[in-house]
């Protein structure tokens, strides 16, 4: 049996385990990755098969990798464990009447009557259902204690009151060895709430190493590895679900091309996944690949057309691309699909921003976070609106909202530095500017940022920016600012043949992209006058010539030069 089979039937099996013990997101996960595994065209011919999207010519460009070397061992060293799903069934220890009463009640959202009817009943399936139950219960009037104290939007320093006794319980059962692999996923979400980190850590690696179809426990354990060392220490069975998490946990930790080649070998299995094209279109906009994220988007869209999921990330490219009309369908297909979801408001808070309407966008940020306090793009894109208004503080407060939530978002820190410089206070700025590029090196507008911060007139900490500004223009500086700042600042602080070496290079950029303005016709000037005092005055005259094409003072101070370039070059040829 290949592969592709046994991914089928072991995601077949999960989707009904996870289904059965309620952990519903996870059972989504997998039944959309058992969808997304090309059927076998020995067995189904192209009219009976259910999706037809093989000759898309996004995914020829994605699918990098061949059967074969997916089933060999990937770069990082996992290979495919073929296990069985199928847990051992403890019936005879439930009351299957009390559970399915229990189950209905849980469905319901009425999760403390589940808790009680399972209040005797000892088998693994009523003891996970029961204890999530309380969880659940628990976290229910949290968030109600939450609003009742502090609003929607408040601080979130209140607690789950059943953490205690639920951990009690689970150490106990674990202890003694009578814990399953979906109660430890339960007793890590506890642990990881209370702040135990390491043993959540711990507790986790045992129930995906159990269990490993369980995706909702990946993302806790994802969740815990803050850095690549932290990721490298766990102690994890070889299995093709580990992939997927290698692959989501690259990608947070910002390691994007390692994740994008992750993604692209898993590819070579499921090919019609909807999620690991989004996945791949995530770590493209990370690379700040544009062009390539909206095709795949596009894509998405056609063939998942009621799709909210990461739409949200695809209205962030619309809107830095400028698109009104692209973004202005999104926004109302997505109002058609489902209104009342975070990414749904974001996306048309995004169309809102995009048209100038700052005060109808933050109306819809604040939606989203009613709807989800946690959706850290909706804090971070609502702190970018503050800053258009020129609110500073509710524009640090929702920054500073983000990266409580994540420490790691490089964009949340960026716009408490844009704050606190337009406050005037560039030291603050500085300092968060600082954390931005330590989190997102490569990307050369947060070096630009803290090169102008260096620059002002408090700090005037020129050597410091040039720094900055180098760093900048090895990063693919797409703005073209680095460069001339370069060139600026060497000609301030005397240095011209460094001044001249920046000028000539930017000059050949804005020559190739066709780009013409001020930058263009200062660095015409400098060039001139610069081969001139050099005595080059074949080259100078050059550069005088082209600024005689630009009207205004620029053209007489040409026409000045080239009259003095002329007299020394006669002089130069008087005899002695």
């Amino acid at each position: 049996m290949g592969i592709k089979e046994n991914c089928r039937n072991e995601l077949r099996a999960a989707v009904r385990q996870l289904s059965d013990r309620c952990i519903y997101s996870a059972s989504k996960w997998a039944a959309e990755q058992l969808v997304g595994i090309e059927q076998d065209p020995a067995k189904y011919t192209p009219s009976h098969t259910r999706f037809q999207r093989g000759s898309s010519s996004i995914r020829r460009r994605f699918r990098t990798a061949t059967e074969a070397a997916f089933t060999s061992t990937p770069a990082a060293g996992v290979s495919h464990v073929a296990t069985s799903p199928v847990l051992e069934d403890d019936n005879e220890a439930i009351d299957s009447d009390f559970y399915l009463l229990a189950k209905s009640y849980f469905d319901c959202r009425e999760y403390r009557r589940a808790t009680h009817v399972l209040r005797d009943q000892t088998g693994k399936k009523a003891v996970f259902l029961r204890c999530y139950a309380l969880f659940l219960a628990g976290e229910k009037r949290k968030e109600e204690e939450m609003i009742e104290l502090e609003g929607p939007l408040g601080k979130n320093d209140i607690v789950n009151h059943e953490l205690v006794s639920i951990e009690r319980e689970l150490s106990t059962l674990r202890k003694n060895g009578n814990i399953d692999s979906f109660t430890l996923y339960l007793y890590g979400l506890v642990l990881k709430q209370k702040g135990s980190d390491n043993l959540a850590r711990t507790v986790l690696v045992e129930s995906v190493n159990s269990y490993p179809w369980n995706w909702s426990a990946w993302s806790e354990l994802q969740s815990l590895c803050t850095t690549s060392e932290t990721l490298n220490s766990l102690n994890l069975n070889n299995h093709w679900m580990k992939d997927f998490f290698l692959a989501y946990a690259y990608q947070e930790l910002r390691m994007h091309s390692e994740s994008l080649v992750k993604y692209e070998n898993l590819q070579g299995t499921f090919s019609f996944s909807n999620y690991i094209q989004a996945q791949i279109a995530k770590a493209q906009y990370s690379l700040r690949e544009f062009e390539q994220v909206e095709v795949i988007f596009e894509e998405l869209l056609r063939n998942d057309p009621y799709r909210i999921e990461d739409m949200d990330m695809y209205s962030n490219v619309l809107y830095a691309k400028e698109c009104f009309s692209a973004l202005s369908y999104l926004a109302h297909r997505v109002f058609l699909t489902d209104k009342y979801r975070p990414e749904s408001c974001c996306i048309i808070g995004n169309y809102y921003s995009l048209k100038g309407q700052h005060e109808k966008s933050v109306m819809y940020f604040r939606r989203a976070l009613k709807l989800n306090k946690n959706y850290l793009s909706a804090w971070t894109l609502m702190g970018h609106e503050y800053v258009e208004m020129k609110n500073t503080p509710a524009a640090v407060d929702a920054y500073r909202r983000a990266v409580d939530i994540n420490p790691c978002d490089y964009r949340a820190w960026y716009g408490l530095g844009q704050a606190y410089e337009m406050m005037g206070m560039p030291f603050y700025a500085l300092h968060y500017f600082k954390k931005s590029v330590f989190l997102q090196p490569s990307d050369s507008r947060l070096w630009i940022a803290m090169a102008q911060c260096f620059e002002t007139e408090q700090l005037h900490m020129l050597e410091e920016a040039i720094k900055c500004y180098r760093r900048a223009a090895n990063c693919n500086d797409r703005e073209a600012i680095a460069l001339h700042q370069l060139a600026k600042l060497h000609a301030e602080l005397g240095r011209s043949d460094e001044a001249a070496f920046y000028y000539k290079k930017d000059l050949e950029i804005m020559e190739a992209e066709e780009r013409e303005g001020p930058n263009l016709v200062e660095a015409l000037m400098f060039l001139a006058r610069y081969y001139k005092a050099q005595k080059r005055f074949e080259d100078a005259e050059v550069y005088c010539t082209r600024l005689l094409d630009y009207s205004g003072p620029e053209k007489e101070t040409a026409k000045s030069l080239l009259r003095g370039i002329r007299y020394e070059m006669d002089v130069e040829h008087l005899p002695p």
